[in-house]
């Protein structure tokens, strides 16, 4: 019940068929509803109001420049054709609302068909209450993404509360959201009702669906599919309640369950490091999809340049044993003196490169120099200013993640260096090498600050030459140490550009989908940009439930 099975069920049933979806949690929303909740949807309908030129030549010419000859390009000219009309349908036919960036450069923003913004979207704030008894219904967002135990913010009320101290309409801001918050804690919400980032997106397609009179079956597991004689899905049988039910499909099946982050098996068959590697996906996603899919007849895709869509984690382990991951995707590692470094104390990657290519240059590079864990390492000015990881910007103790272990602390970056078991003068050097770069504004060892992607993670307000660099000389010394981690797998079932599930011999099966990253993503493994991963979802299951409609349509005339 993620973006791609809650669209599709959506559409299918605005368009007059009747459609039940399943769920196996308590909990609707899946990954969609602890993401970042961006969709990226290029050459849509609201780009010329931002006066950014889009079109889909460029668009397909900045993929081109990415993807090269690696990705489908009949299912990447789907994506281009029908992104700009899910957006527009959506928008009239749903309760969900995206929001174009004006600034939010492509993650290779110097490369051709690039935009500065306009391409990524975020859901609009959303009410939890339009839902009713529905929102103890609704997956709760990442416990890293709440403030106070249970208030969301989004990007830009972040931007705010670091600024409240400075500004008096950042300020005002600020308040609301804090006094919003304590009013739906007195009216016994369990959590803030004010939505944000993925958490606003899936409430919103969650209200969608129960507009447009889906039945909604949370705590239910599909068991196995049913197929005729020819192939042709006909049915499924479910686990719910402690018994087993027989479902009918008069018309297809839709694969979305999320992938496979969740399956120790399948992420030693397919991801690098797997002992070291943490996902930020909901732990039920467990592959359900893809083994129905592949029991069915369906198959695997073969062309990724990777498998997961990929982060850096750090790992908090906590008092009672369970861990508490933080995923680090655009809050400290581009900000002004900040480096990460590897097992032998040097800098490897631009720490202000996309999450995705920070962790594969740690894939890179750990064959041959230890650099899982890498190391964040900062300063006082910075991580009172910044934070870092789970260590919220401003004043306050650091204790607990100092306890824990989750945070290092010293005095020189010599003995910064001995408590990380790095050897100190190699450390020393690279911060000496990285503080003198700083000052020029140049990073001579990996550009970090030269892109517009860069610029945009880094502190517009920072006086220095560049917003992505500032020396490390402030004592006390930080780090704290990241692994590979991922915010969903990429790899999934083959299908046709109708997102239909095909056969060994590339033949659609008869009466089977799959969406989200049940589907093999549309980027096949690679990441140009923020969203790549709820836009293709999206898209697909509109594709999906308009096709079936039509499938439905064509059915009554004959």
């Amino acid at each position: 019940s993620g973006a791609g099975g809650l669209t599709a069920a959506t559409v299918a049933a605005n368009e007059g068929l009747r459609v039940l979806l399943l769920e196996k949690l308590p909990v609707f929303g899946g990954g969609a509803a602890i993401s970042g909740g961006v969709v990226w949807v290029p050459n849509h309908g609201g780009m010329d109001a931002l006066g950014i030129e889009d079109s889909r030549e460029k668009a397909a010419l900045y993929l081109r420049r990415i993807l090269g000859n690696r990705a489908r390009w009949d299912l990447i000219d789907a994506y281009l054709d029908i992104g700009p009309e899910m957006v527009e349908y959506m928008h009239a036919r749903s309760a969900v609302k995206l929001v174009p960036r004006q600034v939010g450069p492509d993650y290779y923003s110097e490369e051709e068909g690039a935009t500065p913004g306009g391409r990524m979207m975020d859901p609009a704030i959303f009410d939890g209450r339009e839902l009713g008894p529905a929102f103890d219904q609704l997956r709760p967002p990442l416990p890293t993404f709440l403030l106070f135990g249970g208030m969301m913010v989004g990007k830009y009320d972040i931007e705010s509360l670091l600024k409240a101290h400075k500004s008096w309409s950042a300020f005002r801001h600020s308040a609301a959201l804090v006094g919003r918050y304590v009013r739906d804690r007195l009216t016994f919400h369990r959590r803030g009702t004010r939505l944000a980032l993925g958490n606003a997106l899936a409430g919103r397609l969650l209200r969608s669906a129960l507009d447009a009179g889906v039945d909604l079956w949370n705590d239910t597991s599909v068991v196995d599919l049913f197929q005729s004689a020819d192939g042709t899905l006909s049915g499924l049988r479910v686990e719910r309640g402690g018994r087993r039910i027989r479902v009918k499909a008069n018309r297809a099946v839709v694969l979305a369950t999320g992938g496979f982050p969740g399956s120790p098996d399948m992420m030693r068959a397919h991801i690098p490091f797997p002992d070291l590697h943490h996902s930020m996906a909901p732990a039920a996603n467990v592959g359900d999809g893809i083994r129905l899919g592949l029991a069915a007849g369906g198959r695997l895709e073969d062309i990724n340049r990777d498998n997961g869509f990929w982060t850096p984690v750090s790992v908090l382990q906590q008092a009672d044993g369970t861990l508490l991951k933080c995923p680090h995707l655009i809050m400290d590692r581009a900000k002004p003196g900040l480096i990460a470094v590897n097992g032998v104390g040097r800098r490897f990657v631009n720490e202000a490169s996309s999450y995705h290519d920070f962790v594969a240059a740690m894939h890179r590079d750990h064959a041959h120099v230890p650099t899982i864990p890498a190391t964040l390492i900062c300063d006082h000015h910075f991580i009172r200013k910044y934070g870092m990881g789970l260590v919220r910007p401003g004043p306050g103790s650091y204790r607990k993640f100092l306890k824990a272990g989750y945070l290092v602390r010293a005095h020189s970056i010599g003995e910064l260096a001995e408590a990380l078991s790095l050897p100190p003068e190699t450390l020393k050097q690279t911060v000496e090498q990285f503080n003198a770069d700083a000052r020029s504004g140049v990073d001579r060892a990996f550009g970090k600050g030269e892109s517009g992607y860069n610029r945009y993670l880094g502190d517009g307000d920072h006086a220095g030459p560049n917003p992505c660099l500032a020396p490390i000389l402030r004592a006390p010394f930080y780090a704290v140490r990241v692994y590979p981690g991922d915010i969903g797998t990429s790899l999934g079932l083959r299908t046709d550009a109708r997102a239909r599930v095909v056969d060994a011999d590339d033949r659609p099966i008869p009466g089977l989908y799959a969406c989200g990253n049940d589907m093999n993503s549309v980027m096949a493994g690679a990441y140009p940009s923020g969203g790549i991963t709820l836009g293709p979802a999206m898209t697909f299951g509109y594709a999906i439930g308009r096709d079936l409609a039509a499938a439905a349509q064509e059915a009554i005339a004959a």
